[in-house]
This record gives structure tokens, sequence and C-alpha cells, in this order.
């Protein structure tokens, strides 16, 4: 993504925070927010872009470019992953942290009223900022995500939960070869099986997309990925929803198998007044195979709120 301001931030633990800031208060930006706000008939909002796991701006591609055209965009890397340093201690890597990172880069930029938009765990990462900071959060958009417990939920079972701890274990004993196979993974290759086993919309998903999904993934340290997803799939935020007191809009799609749809559905009856919209045809790569669309739900909403 491209970014009219970068900085850093610093977490708690001292692990240092990546950030990028698009839109009308950026360095690069001739237009005011107040000449904005006069063409676009709104008021100028900050955005903060939440990622799912192992994910570094990748699903935002299409999506921010526009959302900046009107609004202070704000997109932070996760501990260990992008141009963010890897944790002080391994092990904290868990959502409440995350929650505590972005609140840091809040502070950093700063933000104090925004719309929180997440992807996948990018919703639990949202959840656990507003159980934080509520008065800072103006409203919630929520995409292919759940409350928590991903690792329960997954192709709708818990196989990935049951099998995950034996999975760290061999790469714990097998470490040099895991890391050898995990970034030399063939972008192109995962790109047709995903759209041959149903996991991708291979129809609408552009390669390069996918390929830029695959590189970044492969980057990130293969002990912190399976950690991160170890404590995400434990977690959860479901004591929030109904504490909600913000607009909130939440998008499905009908082909999801990695946040199935009647999970992203339960989660939008569970919180007061959400709208929630069901994308057909679309897989958990929404944000990329379906961005005109996104996009436009996103003006609405976000033309309501100012």
């Amino acid at each position: 993504m491209e970014y009219d301001v970068r900085g850093f931030a610093a977490a708690s633990d001292g692990t240092r925070l990546f950030f990028g800031v698009a839109g009308p208060t950026g360095a690069r930006q001739r237009e005011s927010a107040g000449d904005v706000e006069r063409r676009s008939g709104s008021r100028a909002l900050d955005v903060v872009l939440l990622d799912g796991i192992g994910c570094d701006g990748w699903a935002w591609n299409h999506i921010q470019p526009e959302l900046s055209r009107n609004h202070r965009v704000v997109h932070t890397h996760y501990r260990g992953h992008g141009r963010s340093g890897l944790p002080v201690d391994p092990n904290a890597c868990d959502v409440p942290t995350l929650a505590a990172d972005v609140v840091a880069v809040m502070d950093a930029v700063p933000a104090q009223n925004v719309v929180l938009l997440g992807h996948s765990m990018g919703t639990q990462v949202a959840l656990e900022v507003y159980r934080r900071v509520p008065e800072r959060v103006r409203a919630l958009v929520l995409i292919c995500g759940s409350y928590g417990r991903i690792t329960h939920t997954f192709h709708g079972n818990d196989m990935l939960h049951r099998w995950l701890p034996a999975l760290i274990e061999n790469v714990g004993k097998h470490r040099g070869i895991a890391r050898a196979l995990w970034s030399r993974l063939p972008p192109m290759l995962a790109f047709r099986i995903g759209s041959w086993i149903g996991e991708i919309d291979g129809s609408s998903l552009p390669p390069e997309d996918f390929k830029q999904y695959v590189e970044h993934l492969s980057d990130i340290d293969l002990d912190v990925y399976l950690t991160m997803l170890q404590l995400a799939g434990n977690h959860s935020a479901e004591d929030v929803l109904e504490l909600v007191r913000v607009p909130t809009l939440v998008i499905a799609a009908e082909k999801d198998t990695f946040t199935p749809v009647d999970v992203v559905r339960a989660l939008a009856e569970r919180i007061p007044d959400a709208q929630y919209i069901e994308l057909v045809g679309a897989s958990h790569a929404a944000p990329i195979e379906r961005a005109g669309a996104i996009n436009e739900y996103l003006g609405a909403f976000l033309d309501r709120l100012g």
C-alpha cells in the first residue's frame, strides 16, 4: 500500500510498531480536510485498518486507496509482521496485546475518534480495542471475522484446534526444515490449489494479489505465526458483543471456509442494531474479490456517520 506518512510507535514492552497514514491530512495530500468535506458532503473520519493473521495490508489493496480519498486511513503492521519488529517476548502476541499495540499507534498518530475496520482476526482485535478504549471508537466494520476461538470453527469444525499443538511441537523439532519449506511456498501453486479446493474464488481474485499475500506470509517468522494463531484460537471477545454501543457494519462471505458464514451471522446478531451484509459467491478473500461492492457499502456507511 502507499502512504503519505510513515512512522514507528513503541509498544508497552518496547516492540517496534510500523504504521502508515494516507488521506486528507497526509503529507502529500494537496487538499485540506475541509476541502474534502465540502466536496464529498461528509465529514472526514479516521479509519484504522486491522489485518488478519499473516497479513500486512494485502486485504486492503483495493479498499485503502478509495477510503483515503475522503478519510484519513491509518494502517499498522502487527508485531512480527511486515515492517514491525519481532515481539520482545516471543509469546507476547495474543489478541489483547495486539489491541494494546493498536492503541499505541492511535496515540502516536494521533487518532481519537476512529472507525475500526477489521478483516478476519482483525475482527477480534477491533473488539478488544473497543473493550479497552470504547470512548475512542466511532464505529466498527467487521469483515469475514469472528469474536474468537477461530481454530474451533475453521472449516466448520475444531480439527485445526486439535491438530495445532502437534504441528507446533513438530515444527519445534524440525525447525530448519519447517522454516525452509515455509519460506519457499510457490505462490502460483498455492493459488491453483486454493482455487481448485474452493478456498478462494480464483475467477475474481487477481493472481498478482494472491502472490503478494503468499510472499508476505512467507516473510513472517513461523514460530510467531503459529503462536499467534494458537492464542487467537483460545481468545474470545464474546462478552464484548452485547456491550457495543456504536454503529456496526458486519460483512460475511457466502463461501468463506476460514470463518463460515453462520459464525459471522451469529456475531452480527449479538451486536445491538448491527447491519449485516452477505456477499454471494465470495470467499475469505472478499476484500480483494469483491472490493468494488465493499467500497460501496463502506462509502454509504461512513457517509451516514458523517
